[in-house]
């Protein structure tokens, strides 16, 4: 195989340090690690003597059973892996305090061609392309701080909840705070530092937040912290979902991000004169997330479910406008503290814990550019409720709401020429095809509200 002409993160100490661990640290095997369109974690084991080689030079693989990826006679593929995101995973703890099960590492890798050029089917190469073009704007980072939400329930064939605790809910209507704590301690030994944790709003709702990071790193913490949520619920008998809206009438888990952009160590967001204290810089991004807003929608909420989340009633944003502390709009700005300028950030609230984190941060990042580029203008601040307007107020203020499904998400995603761009000619018409055939699939279904209502009726 020949070796990947991209490999940036890639250092000879870096691969010195993975074969030196392997040795010190005993590991039996290491999982490469990548993703399909969709998000979903594709694995598989190397040896540890086959470790050199495959630093050097990655490890093909049959790329034709991975959704979005080539068809069979285009199948071959190269995982090239990360030295720098080698981590030992957790294991289980016995009733005596030892760890128990095989000891098992893994690294995230970039899928190459056999020729060693970047794969465009590659998630991770996508969001490697959006920060390029950042980076040709003359910014050198990217920050990203996810909140992810889940649900913990008794097992995966059911949603019976373990408590029936609210928002930062303790003691005993939060059964589950031993599996929190065990959880923060798994993340933090694979390398992800944790903030905090608590109870979110609905029955056995849980939120563990990330300290934020650069957009890359963070799409691969946010993958490593799915794994790990779930392997660790599992570990306790309890099953872990990222499923947007799994209970009705209840909240949803979204995955409020947080972003800013950085030049020379200097968060580029802040202006001290500016009353939001925002700078033309961060005015524009934001400005680009709501022009876009309504094309990027399938990418940071990708499926059916996505869309029972984003209704009404339910703390879940629906219109398009930015606030500094109005909830109900799907942009805020946090409250500035003096002394804090590094933390100025814009918080999107749409996108929920069950997208590919790699194109949705590649989705906002390329918004955002957008509105810089092009000196989008950022209309007035939305301090109404906007659950409280009609529809005729909200026309004559000119918010337009998030698509109501994803058959209708799917077709504005269709139509973006900025989203084609950022996606690329590989992802984009796959994806669209992905998002258009899950929704034609749902809508012939028959469900039981509909037997309910009409069987005996009509």
């Amino acid at each position: 195989m020949v070796k990947s002409k991209d490999r940036a993160t890639s250092s000879v100490a870096a691969r010195r340090a993975v074969l030196k661990r392997l040795r010190d640290e005993d590991i039996e095997h290491v999982l490469f690690w990548f993703t399909d369109l969709e998000g979903h974690l594709k694995s598989f084991a190397v040896t540890p003597a086959e470790m050199q080689g495959a630093l050097d030079d990655g490890m093909g693989f049959d790329g034709s059973s991975i959704t979005g990826f080539n068809a069979i006679e285009e199948s071959d593929m190269v995982a090239i892996p990360d030295p720098d995101t080698f981590q030992v995973m957790p294991r289980p703890i016995d009733d005596h305090g030892h760890e128990i099960g095989a000891k098992v590492a893994r690294v995230i890798c970039d899928v190459v061609k056999p020729d060693g050029t970047p794969y465009e089917g590659d998630p991770r190469y996508v969001l490697r392309a959006a920060l390029d073009r950042m980076r040709k704007l003359g910014f050198d980072a990217f920050n990203v701080g996810p909140e992810l939400e889940y649900f913990l329930f008794e097992d995966e064939n059911d949603t019976k909840t373990l408590d029936e605790g609210g928002y930062f809910a303790m003691t005993a209507q939060d059964a589950a705070t031993e599996v929190r704590n065990d959880t923060i301690h798994a993340l933090e030994a694979m390398g992800i530092p944790i903030e905090y944790h608590h109870h979110e709003v609905a029955p056995s709702q849980h939120e563990i937040d990330m300290r934020y990071a650069d957009a890359l790193a963070m799409a691969d913490h946010t993958m490593t912290y799915r794994l790990v949520v779930k392997e660790v619920a599992a570990w306790h008998g309890y099953y872990a979902t990222f499923m947007p809206k799994p209970l009705f009438g209840e909240n949803g888990s979204g995955m409020h991000t947080h972003m800013s952009l950085f030049k020379g160590g200097r968060n580029q967001f802040f202006d001290a004169k500016d009353p939001h204290h925002l700078s033309k810089t961060a005015k524009a991004f934001i400005a680009g997330l709501l022009v876009h807003a309504r094309e990027m929608s399938a990418v940071l909420a990708q499926w059916v479910n996505s869309y029972k989340r984003l209704v009404p009633g339910f703390e879940a944003p629906v219109y398009v406008a930015w606030s500094q502390r109005n909830r109900s709009a799907l942009i805020r700005i946090p409250l500035y503290k003096p002394g804090a300028e590094q933390a100025t950030r814009a918080e999107i609230r749409c996108p929920d814990p069950a997208c590919n984190p790699y194109l949705a941060f590649a989705a906002l990042l390329h918004a955002g550019l957008e509105g810089i580029e092009k000196g989008y203008e950022l209309p007035d601040e939305m301090t109404t409720n906007l659950y409280r307007l009609s529809e005729a107020e909200r026309d004559e203020r000119g918010i337009v709401a998030l698509p109501g499904s994803l058959g209708e998400a799917a077709e504005e995603l269709a139509g973006s020429e900025l989203m084609a761009r950022a996606l690329g000619e590989h992802i984009f018409p796959r994806y669209v095809e992905l998002k258009r055939r899950e929704w034609n699939e749902y809508r012939v279904q028959v469900t039981e509200w509909e037997k309910e209502r009409y069987l005996s009726a009509l």
